[in-house]
């Protein structure tokens, strides 16, 4: 009997005992990404990782996009704007601080806007901040940003990574010691390998935030990527180039298959500041030879739609403009006699480090083959990608190229005099600059329709297609987003169920 007494105090004992693993669930997760960011700081870079680890984490903007593309107050706690969208006042969240225990208020906010707009500038979204006539701070909670030009889009722009507001003390070395107001800190950026990012016990909501410790770990072979998931070191994989294995997740009862739609657009760049690709003949040769579907199924296996300009479907005023250079082999070829070109024309075809990017490149210069041009492949790392093809002001050591743009309402970059591509249309400026003073929604969706027109006809680029993304997370991961209306990885919704 006594020995019965005894079990059952034990057992009673370990009954009343806390278990925190089980009674309040999970709180670490480990996602993987395609691409390490070159740095911390997404005022700084253009590169979109930065934006998949800082964006609504470590930093937090004015405003926040939504899963659906709709935008919400953030550090701004409501906003106004004139009828002409030309002046737009925001109202600030009270008692915010940053990570170093400095205030948050309108002063910071003047401060990053003033600072990506300077000369110095290497904010991707530098023409933006640059297009802002004043930043007054009347008093420490509102802010006033008068444009020079009517801006409907201001508040979704503002919550883009590259309107991150930075403390101004920390600002030079956010790169390697971000320093924001967001729900995370940096705990470890092991290079090459994994950033740990930890929860932010002063967050001024951090009850709401469930996630204690979030990994983020570098994969980029897809194939590793796909064994991550399946041996289960990764938790989930947002924009993972898994669609050979698709079929393999949906079966498995462990993971959600999330396929969302993007404003993202993939094209073949072509540096206009080159000969012959200066001549518009040549690059509607180069765009003739583009077989688009053949383009979509073998890079992205089928998960896109073919777009003729750098306009998506679904955006204001979109218009159908594949038809203006469709796939017409015959007159590629008569294009580049036209233009006086010897074949074998032979160009660089430099490649940066995604699959779709990888895999496109073998197509493309497939295709270009059969036209009598020789496009030279030349695999290169994100970095290099970065510092010789894209950067303002850069070498621009490249022919062609293949990337996707991912951000919208960028038809602003192709205004840019010192923007990769080279464009340069005094038409197409004073188009934009047309578009930019029509507040009138209907208006400035024909005049869309027509700088669509125009990018399409002067062959700006190879545009090629929309992608479509594609996550596999587990099937117990809550707040993992489908649809992709920019870069992000907001770890603040996720949990474990």
């Amino acid at each position: 009997m006594l020995k019965k007494l005894t079990i059952f105090a034990v057992a009673a004992t370990f009954a009343a005992m806390p278990l925190p693993s089980l009674a309040q669930g999970k709180t670490s997760v480990v996602m993987g990404m395609t691409l390490e960011p070159p740095g911390l700081d997404p005022t700084n870079a253009a590169a979109a990782a930065i934006a998949e680890v800082t964006l609504y984490n470590l930093y937090e903007t004015l405003t926040k996009i939504n899963e659906d593309g709709s935008v919400s107050p953030l550090l701004a706690e409501s906003w106004q704007a004139t009828p002409d969208l030309k002046t737009y006042t925001f109202k600030l969240q009270k008692g915010v601080k940053f990570h170093n225990g400095e205030p948050f208020d309108s002063a910071a906010v003047k401060f990053s806007y003033e600072r990506a707009a300077a000369p110095t500038s290497t904010n991707k979204d530098k023409s933006l901040f640059q297009a802002f006539e004043t930043v007054t701070a009347p008093d420490p909670e509102t802010i006033v940003v008068a444009l020079k030009y009517s801006e409907p889009n201001l508040p979704f722009l503002l919550a883009q990574a590259s309107a991150s507001i930075v403390e101004p003390k920390s600002a030079p070395t956010d790169v390697t010691q971000p320093v924001g107001t967001g729900p995370y800190t940096l705990g470890a950026w092991a290079k090459g390998s994994s950033i740990t990012l930890n929860k932010w016990p002063d967050y001024r909501n951090a009850a709401a935030i469930k996630l204690s410790k979030v990994t983020i770990r570098f994969i980029s072979d897809p194939s590793a990527q796909v064994a991550a998931l399946l041996s289960g070191d990764v938790d989930a994989y947002p924009r993972v180039a898994a669609a050979r294995s698709l079929a393999q997740f949906k079966a498995d009862p462990r993971f959600n298959v999330l396929v969302g739609g993007s404003k993202a657009k993939t094209i073949v760049a072509i540096n206009e500041r080159k000969k012959p690709l200066d001549d518009v003949r040549v690059r509607r040769a180069i765009l003739a030879a583009i077989d688009r579907k053949a383009m979509v199924d073998g890079a992205v296996d089928g998960f896109g739609a073919p777009i003729g300009s750098f306009y998506t479907p679904g955006s204001l005023g979109y218009i159908d403009t594949t038809d203006i250079n469709p796939y017409d082999p015959e007159k590629a070829k008569k294009l580049l006699s036209e233009a006086g070109v010897t074949t074998p024309l032979e160009l660089s075809l430099r490649l940066p480090p995604p699959p779709y990017a990888r895999q496109g490149g073998e197509i493309l210069a497939a295709q270009l083959a059969k036209v009598g041009i020789t496009a030279k492949i030349e695999n290169i790392e994100w970095a290099q990608w970065l510092s010789q093809v894209f950067a303002p002001n850069g070498p621009h050591n490249f022919d062609l190229t293949i990337v996707s743009h991912v951000e919208p309402f960028d038809l602003v970059k192709l205004t840019e005099p010192d923007f990769y591509l080279g464009y340069q249309s005094q038409a197409f400026n004073a188009l934009y600059k047309q578009i930019t003073a029509t507040p009138a929604e209907a208006d400035r969706a024909k005049l869309l329709g027509d700088a669509q027109r125009m990018l399409a006809t002067d062959a700006v680029a190879g545009f090629l297609f929309q992608p479509q993304w594609i996550t596999v997370a587990s099937k117990k991961l809550k707040g993992v987003w489908k649809e992709v209306p920019q870069f992000e990885n907001d770890f603040s919704t996720w949990s474990w169920e």
